[in-house]
């Protein structure tokens, strides 16, 4: 025998491990502490059943839980590389929605810990596999900010969303005609929260002028249009119950407040991933529109670009491809796109598509052009193609470290 395989069942408090043959049969399974002591005991055991069993290579798998099997991943990698140079370790963590896939290839297996790790055990053995895990804490470290980052403009959008479901209890017609370009501009927000729509349906439009002019730092060009419309949009508005007038001002008071403050959260975090992108070569913002944050969002999930062979391979990883649907002389027209993927790659390349779109003459073009090909969803299916598109020159720019050159500087 010279390969053992070693399936991990991680968790928060243990994790449970089974050691297996390359031919499938089972050697040992236990269960260690989520902890370096735990960790420490693991390596002892896989050396000893190695040693037993004149072990040469040791596949080791464990699914990609969380955070929770993090510190075991690098935790082995670092330390089984310094214990005995004639075993040769690899480390793969894999996608928990493809083990589950795997483990549905067997017919009556039960659902527990010791089961699980040797599903685990058993998909290493028929091979398969993701790219074997290399150290690349400068990259994790990255995406440790980009990912927080994500999670706060996720949670900005859907705290605006309830904002906006609560101004129309307060004043339904300027959720439904706003008179602003945007409903979280200072003026508008000066409006909701200081003003009753009563209050604007009475004041004189020189009173309201005033008021628009002040709050919008005399940028309107015409400030008495807009007050006309905003007493317009006032006097039509549905009127909110005494009752209810504080408990609604007193909930758009608290949302607003948690929405900047996430806003300011986002700000630091902008600038601590610039400070880690000084010490990082790479030439994405040589693209007009990309700019640390959205360069540091590529670069954090893709890591080491040789791990993907050509452009699609990345574009698979990103989750922007599209399925088939094919049998015999028929193949459908439409197709959607497939429902997996990394999720923080794909919103970094659609966020920095929608970005260069806006400088890019030849991506401008080509958004355009597909915005125009469908009546319904022309945005939302125009960005997914370019960020699609962009897969392609961000491989490109990373696999050959050159700069981009636009299509206006080109021969």
């Amino acid at each position: 025998m010279s390969q053992m395989l070693v399936g991990i069942d991680v968790s928060l408090k243990s994790h449970h491990v089974q050691f297996m043959s390359g031919d499938g049969t089972s050697l040992v399974s236990f269960s260690v502490t989520n902890d370096q002591t735990g960790a420490d005991t693991l390596i002892q055991k896989m050396l000893a059943t190695a040693e037993k069993h004149q072990i040469t290579q040791l596949k080791i798998g464990m699914e990609a839980t969380s955070n929770l099997g993090w510190h075991l991943a690098h935790y082995l990698k670092e330390q089984l590389q310094g214990y005995e140079p004639s075993i040769e370790p690899h480390i793969y963590v894999l996608n928990a929605r493809k083990v589950a896939r795997f483990k549905k290839g067997y017919d009556s297996l039960v659902k527990n810990d010791r089961i699980d790790a040797w599903v685990i055990a058993d998909h290493l053995r028929f091979g398969r596999l993701p790219i074997e895990m290399k150290e690349s804490i400068h990259y994790e470290a990255l995406q440790r900010l980009t990912r927080t980052r994500f999670h706060l403009m996720k949670n900005i959008a859907r705290d605006k969303t309830y904002f906006l479901n609560q101004v129309f209890l307060k004043f339904s017609g300027l959720r439904q005609d706003n008179p602003f370009s945007n409903m979280f501009g200072a003026t508008c927000l000066a409006i909701i929260q200081e003003l009753e729509p009563e209050q604007i349906a009475q004041m004189s439009i020189e009173e309201l002028m005033e008021f628009l002019q002040e709050k919008g730092k005399n940028r309107f060009d015409n400030p008495e249009e807009i007050a006309k419309y905003l007493q317009k949009v006032a006097r039509s508005s549905y009127r909110l119950n005494k009752a209810m007038a504080d408990p609604v001002n007193i909930s758009l008071s608290v949302t607003l407040s948690v929405i900047k403050h996430m806003e300011a959260e986002v700000k630091r975090l902008d600038k601590e991933i610039a400070k880690l992108m000084k010490g990082i070569p790479q030439t994405l913002t040589s693209i007009k529109g990309v700019g640390d944050v959205y360069a540091a969002g590529l670069i954090a999930e893709i890591g080491d670009i040789n791990r993907f062979k050509n452009h699609h391979a990345l574009a698979k990883y990103a989750g922007l491809v599209w399925s088939q649907n094919q049998s015999g002389e028929f193949e459908a027209d439409e197709t959607n796109r497939m429902r997996t993927g990394n999720k923080y790659l794909r919103y970094y390349l659609i966020q920095a598509a929608d970005k260069i779109r806006h400088h890019d003459s030849e991506y401008k073009a080509f958004y355009e052009k597909k915005a125009h090909e469908v009546p319904k969803h022309k945005h939302k299916r125009a960005l997914v193609l370019t960020a699609r598109k962009l897969v392609r020159l961000v491989y490109t720019l990373l696999n050959t470290n050159q700069l981009y050159t636009p299509p206006e500087r080109r021969d």
